[in-house]
């Protein structure tokens, strides 16, 4: 991606007007007092500030058009709502509100939608990633994650999944110089003959199984059930289930 082009979003960037601070200041004045004239000159005139916020993202895989049309909205927020009466710069209140606006965008756009309180896990976990680094100069582990941050260590590997890009199937993941090996070639196709030749076996032999068999089966290795569990199911003892399982399984092996 790159931010450096003469055009992003119809704007030409080589003509891109920068204001003094003074001038700022001036036409922030009027604009909070509804001057719009005032408004569409300091959005103009701030344009290459949502351009070097930009920066931050060269070489994703995000259209930059949009980005910087999000961008300009954040800008247009951090002038309608910045306080002339603080004593602070324009562009330090104005940063954080285009990057924030950026980030929902990226959030909430995502090819694939994650549930906010999944998408908020992994921004801690991130930041708490960072943390570390900078303070140990090394990578932590999920472990060391999990305790900084108080969180299951399954929930951190799932929160961090869940903000990955998705890979594309064709995505070259080897290559010695000739055709290069894809994701795709690693994938097993479950429609060749010996798949269907066991599942068409797998069924037969299921078809010789008593009901009582097939349901404990089922409740066993469909449901997730203890042997204790089927056995309070179904009216029977634990030794039964545990007896009526194992004979079932042998039928299954004998037939495959």
């Amino acid at each position: 991606m790159q931010y450096n082009k003469v055009e992003i979003s119809g704007v030409n960037t080589g003509d891109l007007k920068i204001l003094t601070e003074s001038e700022k200041q001036e036409l922030l004045k009027r604009s909070a007092d509804g001057d719009k004239t005032a408004r569409e000159k300091l959005i103009k005139g701030n344009l290459r500030l949502v351009l070097s916020v930009l920066q931050k993202y060269s070489g994703g895989k995000e259209n930059p058009d949009d980005l910087f049309q999000v961008g300009v909205v954040g800008l247009i927020k951090a002038i309608d709502n910045f306080d002339v009466g603080l004593n602070v710069r324009f562009s330090t209140y104005a940063v954080p509100m285009i990057l924030g606006e950026i980030k929902r965008y990226m959030r909430d756009f995502r090819p694939i939608r994650v549930s906010r309180s999944m998408r908020d896990l992994a921004y801690r976990v991130m930041q708490a990633k960072e943390r570390f680094i900078a303070e140990k100069q090394r990578e932590p582990s999920i472990d060391e994650i999990a305790e900084i941050t108080n969180e299951k260590r399954a929930d951190i590997v799932t929160a961090l999944e869940s903000v990955t890009d998705p890979v594309s199937i064709y995505e070259p993941v080897y290559t010695d110089g000739g055709d290069p090996l894809c994701i795709a070639d690693q994938i097993c196709d479950s429609t060749d003959d010996s798949s269907w030749l066991e599942e068409l076996t797998m069924k037969e032999a299921l078809k010789e199984l008593r009901p009582r068999e097939k349901n404990i089966l089922f409740l066993r290795f469909f449901k997730g059930h203890t042997q204790v569990e089927v056995a309070h199911e179904i009216g029977i003892s634990q030794a039964q289930v545990s007896r009526l399982e194992k004979n079932a399984l042998n039928k299954i092996k004998s037939q495959l």
